[in-house]
């Protein structure tokens, strides 16, 4: 009886599993998966039906990080789509209000979105384990465009952000609507499509017994931080 080759065996979703984190090792392509349907924001990934990425390292020498981070992203026509899963074996945070300084002191993950890839006008997203999260747009940090300016009190209309703490760690999902983005000043938005690329990346802080600052894209430049846009990720948006 003839053999059949171990590819043929190999589902689909697993060898774009396989492919996906093959070329994510030696690219710095990130792939947005389209979706038809519209996951439920609530910290359970039991339901979610994209890969996820490799584990994160950290972000400014690409070392192997003490505790895994993985994500995931996906698209339909209304918004983006952000999933963790956070091995976290000592959570560091609590509850705290919106818009607090929770990276200063709390376990979280957060995402930096870029669309028109300036380095200007992006925004940043962070979730503690206990669902508190802020969004916040970032006017420039290069002192060719005048130095560090934010803006914290910036809201993104329709973010939803979900953590359910597991008995690994904490998981984390966000809902970014496209329509929010679109009122960024200056920002240059403009609505994905099969093809779009962004710049951007994904990050964790983790305040375990070692303080370690993650990202699924390390920096070249070995350079502390992580607000270094010239040398974000490309978020590119796939069928």
């Amino acid at each position: 009886m003839t053999s059949i080759p171990l590819f043929m065996k190999l589902s689909l979703p697993f060898l774009s599993f396989l492919l996906i984190n093959f070329l994510s090792g030696y690219a710095q392509n990130v792939p947005v998966q389209k979706i038809t349907d519209k996951p439920t924001i609530d910290g359970d990934l039991s339901d979610w039906k994209t890969s996820f990425s490799r584990p994160f390292v950290i972000h400014n020498s690409g070392e192997k990080a003490t505790q895994n981070t993985v994500v995931s992203l996906s698209w339909n026509e209304e918004n983006l789509y952000v999933a963790y899963r956070s091995i976290d074996s000592q959570i560091v945070g609590k509850p705290q209000s919106k818009d607090s300084e929770i990276y200063k002191t709390d376990d979280l993950v957060e995402i930096f979105i870029d669309p028109d890839g300036d380095g200007q006008n992006y925004i940043e997203i962070g979730v503690n384990a206990f669902s508190t999260n802020y969004d916040m747009l970032i006017k420039c940090i290069s002192p060719e465009c005048g130095g560090w300016k934010t803006s914290t009190s910036f809201d993104i209309s329709g973010l939803e952000a979900v953590s359910k703490i597991t008995p690994e760690g904490f998981c984390t999902e966000i809902k970014i609507p496209f329509s929010s983005l679109e009122k960024i000043q200056n920002g240059h938005f403009s609505k994905p499509k099969i093809g779009t690329k962004w710049k951007g990346n994904t990050f964790r802080i983790d305040y375990g017994n070692t303080t370690e600052y993650l990202a699924l894209q390390p920096y070249k430049s070995l350079k502390f931080g992580f607000h270094q846009p010239q040398e974000f990720a490309v978020f590119e948006f796939v069928e």
